[in-house]
């Protein structure tokens, strides 16, 4: 039953490690699940997802959306990050201290103390979408760890090196998994392949992913 439903696997370790200067913490976001799901849709009812477009004209599958003082965005002038939501002109949502609190005690715990995110892009993955390998090089600088939480259906995490044609680990991540990657694996390529179907008994037939990141 908690594969049908993506839950967490019951014998998951609590810490495990990834590649040098990178870390699966299990389950860490799950004592504060209820907080995150409801600090969430404070967020997108201000700031709705949308299906952002790259430089090249192509819709992507992941819808997005962010709050803290920058968001992530992307459109046929390039990949940037702003402190105005461009669909309506304001401020990007402000980043809810249980986000600030999740973020900053998993990044700690993962060996990078002092981590106090700007950033948040929350992805909303339905099935079939999917998000190719790239690099977090957006940054202003790469001193900073990326921390990424898992809610809701199962995915499969890709996480290759330095160069999109090295060989890439596939990790299955679950609902309240967190990865932290820096330091020699900052600028790693990762991504995320088709999301396949299911439903999650809390968050229904969606994948979320905040990914709390400095980016100015």
């Amino acid at each position: 039953m908690n594969d049908l439903f993506g839950n967490e696997a019951p014998e998951a370790p609590e810490r495990e490690p990834l590649a040098p200067g990178a870390v699966i913490l299990r389950g860490w976001a799950l004592p504060l699940e209820t907080a995150l799901l409801t600090a969430l849709d404070g967020i997108v009812a201000e700031a709705p997802f949308r299906h952002m477009v790259t430089p090249g004209g192509f819709e992507m599958s992941v819808a997005m959306t962010n709050c803290g003082a920058a968001g992530w965005v992307t459109d046929r002038r390039g990949y940037r990050y702003d402190g105005k939501d461009p669909e309506s002109g304001k401020p990007w949502p402000p980043m809810p201290a249980v986000f600030l609190t999740l973020a900053r005690e998993a990044a700690d715990e993962a060996g990078y103390p002092g981590f106090v995110p700007d950033a948040c892009l929350i992805n909303r993955y339905q099935p079939g979408a999917r998000l190719s390998l790239h690099q977090d090089r957006n940054e202003r600088d790469f001193d900073n760890p990326i921390v990424s939480v898992s809610l809701g259906l199962a995915a499969t995490f890709q996480f290759g090196g330095l160069s999109r044609t090295d060989t890439v680990r596939k990790i299955p991540l679950r609902h309240g998994d967190v990865v932290v990657w820096g330091g020699p694996s900052r600028l790693f390529y990762h991504g995320v392949p088709a999301l396949k179907d299911g439903e999650h008994l809390t968050v229904g037939r969606v994948r979320l992913n905040l990914t709390f990141r400095k980016a100015l």
